[in-house]
């Protein structure tokens, strides 16, 4: 609803499960089944807002309900509800898929937003992310929408504390959205 009010058609991360919180185990039938059943709510709610949920894959060290691609877009195939989809994240795909651009490719059909995070989570084109390959099939793909650069600091406590970040990734978080930005459009023209 708050997505709506503020104009959005859009609103991804990991909205299936809570960060940080594991069971010990890998999921169960059960919780991908309770996990299906409330999405085809939030979904069927999303859709006459004109809203889509945009479904991350996290890493393992995350999340333990859906950490690739695979798994999460058959999951979303499971809901069967066309506001529900998926997200592509390079940062977790760089740690979870052993072919990260595969991945992308089998599930773009799922695809509904992308970050751009580098493999630090730091100035994406800093890092050892294949962007040249990466922005290809994305092009190639078709996907002609938002491409976000997710980037942690250690500014915010409780999210530098959530995801693991202690130390700072770029000199200043201009450095991350100006460098970052360029990173993006340049790569973006390469691979037309």
């Amino acid at each position: 609803d708050c997505s709506a009010a503020l104009g959005a058609n859009r609103l991804s991360g990991p909205l299936h499960s809570t960060l940080g919180a594991f069971s010990g185990s890998g999921p169960t039938a059960a919780e991908k089944k309770r996990s299906v059943a409330s999405q085809r709510a939030i979904g069927d709610h999303a859709g006459k807002t004109g809203v889509t949920i945009g479904l991350e894959a996290l890493n393992r060290f995350e999340c333990y309900l859906f950490n690739t691609m695979d798994d999460l877009s058959e999951h979303i195939d499971a809901i069967d509800r066309p506001h529900v989809k998926a997200m592509y994240d390079t940062f977790h795909a760089n740690i979870e898929e052993a072919d990260p651009i595969g991945a992308y490719t089998r599930n773009r059909r799922n695809v509904v937003h992308i970050h751009i995070s580098e493999n630090d989570r730091g100035v994406p084109g800093r890092g050892n992310i294949p962007w040249k390959e990466t922005f290809s099939a994305i092009r190639k793909s078709g996907y002609d929408d938002w491409l976000t650069i997710e980037s942690f600091g250690r500014s915010l406590k409780d999210l530098a504390a959530a995801t693991k970040v202690w130390r700072d990734f770029a000199e200043t978080p201009e450095a991350v959205y100006r460098e970052g930005y360029k990173h993006i459009r340049d790569g973006w023209k390469k691979a037309a």
